[in-house]
């Protein structure tokens, strides 16, 4: 076989055994790297597989207590000087198997992108709570996020009969579980966070294209340099949140 083709074979995970064997006493240059990258991508996987595996530890713990309807919760955008903050709620299967589902900032653009339409097609259910700029203006950020939650688990299809919530108590009579860093534990809290993700930051494009000179749509509300520059020299949107240092100042 040629280099090309045995790379070819290579890039299935259930390569045979009896061909790496073979490969290993092939003594082409080519071939010894294209098997090291083989071996270095499966191992990988494995990894990845296992971190997706330990992350589902208190939803298995759950389903095994017969919970079968599980939600993770989870929040974004609670730091921005603009926009609202909008939380997540994800009910997952058992069988649920996309493994690269994790904490959403760990992730790229163009990963949270496609797993977000992977969790759509999995997920037993997903919801969304939003809460305005002015409803954190008026009651506070923390408060606001609290209730956006609440909103995002009254809007499921079928109320779940326990709760994973990264590091909140949803002001909801549904047991829960709080988690610190809950979207690093669980796989349910991680989807949520995507998909919070994925919406917010498309609200935020749809602002920017309202409300230009502040590139909103490159940093989601935060107060990186253009943004300020832009509160500088236009001045605070009706989406700023007013109680929020620096905006406060260019009223």
């Amino acid at each position: 076989m040629t280099i090309s083709e045995i790379k070819q074979l290579l890039k299935v995970d259930d390569v045979q055994e009896s061909l790496l064997t073979e490969l290993a006493e092939d003594s082409r240059k080519g071939v010894q790297q294209a098997l090291k990258a083989y071996y270095s991508r499966i191992a990988k996987q494995h990894q990845l597989k296992q971190a997706f595996d330990d992350r589902f530890f208190y939803e298995r713990k759950l389903w095994q207590d017969n919970y079968k309807t599980i939600a993770g919760v989870d929040e974004v955008g609670r730091g921005p000087l603009a926009g609202p903050v909008v939380c997540a709620a994800v009910v997952l299967p058992e069988d649920f198997n996309v493994i690269e589902v994790n904490d959403s900032k760990q992730l790229s653009l163009e990963k949270r992108e496609a797993l977000f339409y992977q969790i759509l097609d999995q997920a037993l259910d997903v919801s969304i709570g939003i809460k305005s700029e002015k409803v954190i203006d008026d009651i506070n950020i923390y408060q606001a996020t609290k209730l956006a939650m609440k909103e995002a688990v009254l809007n499921l299809q079928q109320m779940p009969q326990h709760l994973l919530v990264d590091a909140m108590v949803i002001p909801v009579d549904i047991p829960q579980t709080k988690l610190i860093k809950g979207d690093a534990k669980s796989n349910s809290i991680a989807a949520a966070s995507i998909v919070a993700k994925v919406i917010r930051d498309r609200l935020m494009i749809t602002y920017d294209q309202a409300y230009p000179g502040y590139d909103f749509s490159h940093n989601a509300g935060y107060g990186t340099k253009k943004h300020l520059a832009g509160l500088k020299q236009l001045g605070a949107t009706p989406i700023h949140r007013k109680t929020f240092s620096p905006v406060m100042e260019y009223l």
